[in-house]
């Protein structure tokens, strides 16, 4: 079944201009999240979802209350809803294979959703940028495409994507919002930074820089987070790129340069850094073939079990 707004489905052979001005009330809402300063989500209770990774969780769960993610400039951020069960998945998507990640995040949230007959799917689309090379306007597409041809009604609640959440500067396009985070226990969807990133958010990052797919990092059930085992052949060039200058990095590793929040290229040799000193992490970071796992302390903070233990 379609992709709804309103009950009626989307006309996609139509521009998401045309569609915005058929709904004015997505307008609105999207001019009410992108009025509301980003909130700064500390540690506790968080799990924060890097590009090409996801999460989902309950309201049940004890040690996880917000899902977040941030630093997208043409990728986007979706958040996927069962408003029965409550069941919440947040994903931060680039393009990479669509279609097979929305099924992938559709089947994880209706896992948990097993109350049929009440309560329904909500999908919230977040990020993007009016971008030269109109990466943004493609994914958007991409995404709603991918829902619409979902076997599931799925209700598009909030679209703050490409034009709608762009801003011009000195004739440079921008991103208003970055980053979001869900509060999985009351379903407020709010602008976000997050000071922390990780646990492993080198490792996490060298993942998705070596060609990763989409990766499900937590087991609500258990209430731990699963990062690995990841595997990847030596990076090519990697000590030609540690030597580059910050622009270089910034216009060869980047989607979109201008636009970058400013740690961008930091966090970029940071992972790169990581890559040359782990050219063969089936060696070094897993050599037993197991994940490392994490549990939320009772500071409310990721701390590693060992494997042996679970």
């Amino acid at each position: 079944m379609p992709l709804l707004i309103n009950g009626e489905r989307i006309d996609l052979a139509r521009p998401t201009g045309d569609m915005i001005r058929a709904y004015p009330h997505l307008e609105e809402k999207a001019k009410l999240l992108r009025s509301q300063p980003a909130q700064i989500v500390e540690p506790k209770g968080l799990l924060y979802v890097q590009q090409r990774e996801f999460a989902v969780t309950t309201p049940k769960d004890g040690s996880v209350s917000i899902l977040g993610s941030d630093d997208a400039t043409t990728c986007h951020i979706v958040v996927l809803r069962h408003t029965g069960s409550g069941a919440t998945c947040l994903t931060h998507c680039d393009g990479s294979d669509t279609e097979a990640e929305v099924s992938l995040i559709m089947s994880s949230v209706k896992s948990f959703s097993n109350t049929t007959g009440y309560g329904r799917l909500e999908v919230h689309l977040v990020g993007g940028f009016n971008d030269d090379r109109q990466l943004s306007q493609k994914l958007t597409n991409q995404l709603l495409r991918a829902f619409d041809l979902q076997p599931d009604d799925v209700h598009l609640v909030t679209f703050c994507v490409t034009e709608l959440n762009d801003r011009e500067e000195k004739d440079i396009h921008f991103p208003i919002i970055y980053g979001i985070a869900v509060n999985v226990k009351t379903a407020e969807i709010f602008p976000a930074t997050f000071p922390e990133k990780g646990p492993d958010e080198d490792l996490r990052s060298a993942h998705v820089l070596t060609g990763a797919t989409l990766t499900n990092i937590y087991d609500a059930k258990m209430e731990q987070l699963h990062i690995g085992p990841y595997f990847w052949r030596p990076f090519p060039h990697v000590d030609f790129w540690l030597e580059q200058d910050d622009k270089q990095i910034l216009q060869n590793l980047s989607t979109s340069p201008l636009a970058e929040p400013p740690h961008f290229v930091s966090h970029i040799r940071s992972t790169l850094t990581f890559l040359k000193e782990h050219p063969f992490p089936s060696r070094s970071l897993f050599p037993d073939r197991k994940p490392r796992i994490y549990k939320k302390n009772e500071e409310g903070l990721w701390e590693q079990v060992c494997s042996d233990k679970i």
